[in-house]
């Protein structure tokens, strides 16, 4: 019997706690995940992700991708993307994150503290 989950299934099954917080000068609804991970600082690659004291999660939203745009993106995390602009940052003791989920991948939790790249990242997977 074939017990593996997938990505979107693992993201159901995380507790998630709704909680509306303040950025800047907007009220924003995040998902507080209930598990911690440990992020690593400015990794060029997946496998480069890893250690670290494991970090409390708000997810901003949830952006899934195809696995050859996951793939993309996790062959080369330094690299520009728009679509992290203006992203991430921290709250009370929280990482505010994108969570990015691929069919058959790990589920990446991505903190780029406003910048265009995956500054931090964490992997669930």
């Amino acid at each position: 019997m074939d017990t593996k989950v997938s990505p979107s299934e693992l993201t159901i099954r995380i507790a998630r706690i709704p909680r509306t917080v303040t950025i800047g000068s907007d009220q924003v609804l995040v998902h507080e995940l209930g598990i911690r991970l440990p992020f690593t600082r400015k990794p060029q690659a997946l496998e480069d992700v890893g250690g670290g004291e494991p970090q409390r999660i708000f997810v901003t939203r949830t952006r899934e991708l195809t696995t050859d745009e996951y793939d993309d993106f996790a062959s080369d995390l330094l690299r520009r993307r728009e679509w992290l602009t203006r992203e991430g940052g921290q709250i009370w003791d929280a990482w505010v994150c994108v969570e990015l989920i691929a069919p058959g991948r790990p589920i990446l939790y991505v903190n780029p503290e406003g910048a265009d790249y995956a500054r931090y990242v964490a992997r669930l997977g």
